[in-house]
This record gives C-alpha cells, sequence and structure tokens, in this order.
C-alpha cells in the first residue's frame, strides 16, 4: 500500500510523545467512560431493524477508543455483521492499532479495511471514485486540529451517514488548558502540523452555521504536568512537545516565549493542589445526526 504524503505528524519522535501524553492524561479512560454511558442508547436507536452495521473511524491513531466502541457495538447486537474502515496517516499508529487488533478475539470475525492516508486525502479518494460507502457510525476522536477546512470536513463525513446514523467528534472542551494554550500562542505555535486552535466552541458554531442537528456531552478530565516544570524530566520533555506540537520544546521557542508558555501552563490552564500541577484536559462529545 502507497504512503500517503501528508500523514499525520505522530510518527517517530512525534508518536513517542503522543503516547506519553496519552499515558499522563489518562485520556482514553475519560473518553470511554463517558462513551459507554452514552453510546449504547445511541447504539440501539442506530442499529434498529439494520441487517448489518458499518463503520469508519478518522484519525484512529492506535485504535485504543475503536476497539472499545466495536467491542460496545457487538454486545449491543452481537448477531448483526459489523465491518470497519480506517482512515490513519501515522503508519506506526496505524500498526499499533492492527496489533491491537489481532490480539482482542471478538475482532477477528470484523473486517477490517486500512486506509493509510489523511482524512482529506481520502475524502479526494472517495470523491473521484463517486462510490461512497455509507456508514452507521462514525468517529473522529481528538483528530480536527489536523483538518484545513472544518466545514468541508464535517459535511463531507456527515453526508456519509446512513439513514439514523451519527458522526460522533471528540474534540477539546472550550477554555480547556489546550484551548487556552493556542488561542495565547497561536502565532507561535499555529504552523506546521496543525493548523488552527480549535475547540468544541469552534466545532458547534460550524455545526450551526451548517444548519445540522447535534447534541453535546462534557467529558471532564485532568491530569498532572508538574514534571513539565522539571527541565530535566524527559517526561516533561514529551508533555511540553505534545501540547505545543514540537519535536523540541526547549529548542523551538525564544527564552521568552518558553518562560510565557510554562506561566501559561501553571496559571491559567491548571490548577494547584497539594503542590501538583494539575492540567485541565476536559473534552467534549459531539453527535452529528445524518
Amino acid at each position: 500500500m502507497a504512503v500517503d504524503p501528508k500523514t499525520t505528524c505522530y510518527e517517530g519522535t512525534r508518536a513517542q510523545c503522543f503516547q506519553s501524553y496519552l499515558q499522563q492524561s489518562g485520556q482514553h479512560k475519560a473518553v470511554l467512560q463517558s462513551l459507554h454511558n452514552i453510546l449504547p442508547g445511541e447504539f440501539k436507536r442506530i442499529g434498529v431493524d439494520k441487517s448489518s452495521l458499518d463503520v469508519l473511524g478518522v484519525g484512529s491513531g492506535g485504535g485504543e477508543v475503536d476497539v472499545q466502541i466495536l467491542t460496545l457495538l457487538q454486545s449491543t447486537f452481537p448477531d448483526v455483521p459489523i465491518t470497519t474502515d480506517i482512515v490513519e496517516g501515522s503508519t506506526q499508529l496505524t500498526d499499533n492499532f492492527k496489533a491491537l487488533v489481532a490480539k482482542t478475539p471478538n475482532l477477528q470475525k470484523i473486517p477490517f479495511a486500512w486506509h493509510l492516508m489523511s482524512s482529506e486525502n481520502y475524502e479526494k479518494q472517495v470523491k473521484a471514485k463517486g462510490d461512497m460507502k455509507k456508514f452507521d457510525f462514525i468517529q473522529m476522536v481528538q483528530m480536527l486540529y489536523h483538518v484545513d477546512n472544518l466545514a468541508d470536513t464535517i459535511t463531507f463525513y456527515q453526508s456519509l451517514l446512513k439513514n439514523n446514523g451519527r458522526l460522533m467528534i471528540i474534540i477539546g472542551a472550550a477554555n480547556c488548558g489546550c484551548d487556552i494554550l493556542w488561542k495565547t500562542y497561536e502565532k507561535e505555535l499555529g504552523v506546521g502540523d496543525i493548523r488552527d486552535s480549535r475547540s468544541s466552541a469552534e466545532v458547534i458554531a460550524c455545526l450551526k452555521s451548517l444548519g445540522l442537528k447535534y447534541e453535546e456531552h462534557s467529558q471532564p478530565n485532568t491530569f498532572d504536568i508538574t514534571e513539565c516544570f522539571n527541565p530535566s524530566s524527559q517526561t516533561g520533555k514529551n508533555l511540553l512537545n505534545f501540547l505545543t506540537a514540537k519535536n523540541n520544546f526547549y529548542e523551538s521557542f525564544t527564552p521568552e516565549i518558553r518562560a510565557g508558555i510554562l506561566d501559561l501552563l501553571r496559571n491559567k490552564c491548571s490548577t494547584e493542589k497539594d503542590g501538583r500541577v494539575i492540567f485541565n484536559n476536559n473534552m467534549t462529545c459531539i453527535l452529528v445526526y445524518a
């Protein structure tokens, strides 16, 4: 399979920083706790009278969330065949996903179609073929930071929904730590792979402008970033690299910008508790209707 020249930023060192962030933040655990409350009821509505179910994951990374979603769907409709398409630009994370599938017994009977490319190039490919596969459920977990045009992306994927389908978007909540950081330092951070500072506020405004029906659910999450303020901590460096989308935080900014970012992370993006710096990593789950 040819590799898409425009992939995600999560390869090599960046992928390692991403994995470090996931371990420190507990993001997947927070997402999954929320989804276990939301999705069973949604799946029952989506799958009513369906003889098969088709799922699409966009920017699925290592597949940790997708695997849990598919397991939930299977448990809701144990006798209904399921197919899954995955769009992911990182070869490293796709390999992680495939390895996870290989050791998850309940997924062995689900056929996976792997699309190693960016979401925009998947859209171009689908439109060029003129044969749009439709889906009952599409998930985008923390990936809309990487697309060029938010409205075009949402419009396209919402158009792929089958009757009664849902597009699930999970993204940083308005005024979460990352939202504050990226809006404050947009000029310094908003270059390269990530093109825009986006939060649930921008997504909801876009959905309203498009006239799409949706519902939103809050997903609280915090994590300890105290190590970010220890220059000798590799964990702290990895977190700073991930939060700023840089390969090397300490070499990417002037001393003044570095100091400003660290001050913002401590005093505007976090709270202090028992001498620890606790980062606001709240997320929002948005369900867009067909």
